[in-house]
């Protein structure tokens, strides 16, 4: 989360494969979709049109605060949640172990974020959480990070400062939950698919003393995922050759998805198209989306999405839900959809766009939506990556429409292997069954 309300939560648990020879340091780790019965988070009273439409309103509410983040007007209409959304309703959940000897611990893990942070003891001013807090006393490997240290002035963009010679952060989210705390370096141990226990040495991380707001019990703090300095995948850096790639499964589906580190998180034969970064917002990933087909009708995308100096119109984020497109390119886009579609009954649905009651899914046909993303990269939808199951028997569009603001969601993402590839500035995107654990 980069200080955010999120969206679509799903439970990280870090399965690392032993680096070997032929494909360096790689590893995999296993997601979980929230509201799988795997998850310490679902809700099984919840009907899956309940958590869908929980979902979508966890997608408007982080599409609002990321407008705020990039500076730009908030203009994505709000939608009734039927579950309270709070600040840490991130991506993922992620258990890993801190310290030494380790400690387990359960985080948000969030794309729109850079800073991992973990509640700590002891903590003065803090929000309650039902798990046992870090004690970095306790630990034999926690540093704390000096003010004077390179470290800390290369983390100004995180919100560092100093206090008593302690490089110290702080970070405010969309909703006014805050947290501050030490910022230290720290053993972070994640479990090895062999069975065997592979540790990151002087991870950084904020040791949060002070926090309130909106933050569940369930976790302890955040892993940050995004592009900026201090994030995870920032802090990998050339262990793994800057490549990470994800295969995210079908809404609602139990089997796990999986999220790769490493040389093995190349994909191959699939369409590539350049990966674009702002400097003034490196926390996010942006793509160039010229435009969408619906059918045979060609719709062209308008309008730079926040991308700012990157170039990029749309950003990429696996954790948000819907797909947040320009309010005209949405009014083209549903209307070439109502109509090419057959065997549904226009339906109104509140808070979603484009609703069909249906008699069964069987009956249901949908036209084929192609993005049309810059170097020739076009992606073709299936039905399942462009409507979601609203209410039963009623299925609705999966985007959501803005004035100022793109993102590319997580349900135009599933049963895709999407790979991004830092150093060479390309994200590529290849068809997959993400309920098999296919990689490459």
């Amino acid at each position: 989360m980069a200080a955010t309300t999120t969206t679509f939560t799903l439970l990280l648990l870090l399965l690392v494969a032993a680096p070997n020879a032929a494909k360096g340091n790689s590893f995999t780790v296993e997601l979980i979709h929230r509201d799988s019965t795997r998850s310490p988070l679902s809700h099984p009273d919840l009907s899956k049109p309940q958590r869908v439409r929980n979902a979508a309103a966890r997608s408007i509410d982080r599409a609002r605060f990321l407008e705020r983040r990039l500076g730009l007007s908030s203009s994505v209409s709000p939608m009734d949640a039927e579950a309270p959304v709070t600040a840490d309703s991130g991506s993922y959940l992620v258990h890993v172990s801190l310290g030494t000897p380790a400690f387990p611990i359960v985080a948000i893990a969030d794309t729109g974020s850079d800073v991992i942070w973990t509640q700590c003891e002891p903590c003065t001013d803090c929000y309650t959480q039902t798990a046992p807090m870090f004690d970095p006393k306790s630990s034999t490997t926690y540093r704390e990070i000096s003010c004077s240290s390179e470290t800390c002035t290369s983390l100004t963009d995180e919100g560092t400062s100093c206090s008593s010679d302690v490089c110290h952060y702080q970070v405010t989210y969309g909703d006014g939950s805050n947290t501050s705390g030490d910022m230290a370096t720290e053993t972070l141990t994640l479990d090895s698919t062999a069975g065997r226990k592979v540790a990151l040495p002087k991870t950084i991380f904020g040791c949060s003393h002070e926090g309130e707001g909106t933050f569940s019990p369930n976790a302890s703090g955040i892993v940050g995922l995004g592009g900026g300095a201090a994030s995870l995948v920032s802090q990998l850096g050339s262990t793994t050759g800057g490549k990470f790639s994800y295969c995210l499964a079908s809404f609602g589906d139990d089997t796990p998805s999986t999220l790769t580190f490493g040389q093995s998180a190349a994909v191959s034969g699939g369409v590539s198209t350049p990966l674009l970064t702002d400097p003034r917002n490196p926390t996010f990933y942006f793509l160039r989306l010229d435009a969408i087909s619906v059918g045979t009708k060609k719709i062209a995308f308008t309008g730079r999405g926040g991308g700012g100096s990157s170039g990029g119109n749309i950003i990429i984020d696996s954790g948000t839900t819907l797909t947040i497109v320009p309010k005209g390119v949405l009014s083209e886009l549903a209307d070439a959809v109502s109509s090419q579609v057959s065997g549904g009954t226009p339906v109104q649905v509140q808070g979603l766009d484009t609703c069909f009651e249906v008699e069964d899914s069987g009956s249901f046909e949908a036209p084929t939506l192609t993005m049309h993303f810059d170097g020739g990269a076009d992606v073709e939808l299936k039905t399942g990556n462009t409507f979601v199951e609203a209410e039963e028997n009623v299925v609705c569009l999966a985007f959501a429409g803005s004035a100022s603001l793109a993102i590319y969601g997580n349900v135009a993402q599933q049963n895709f292997r999407v790979g991004y590839d830092l150093k060479g500035e390309t994200l590529s995107f290849k068809p997959a069954d993400c309920t098999a654990g296919s990689s490459a």
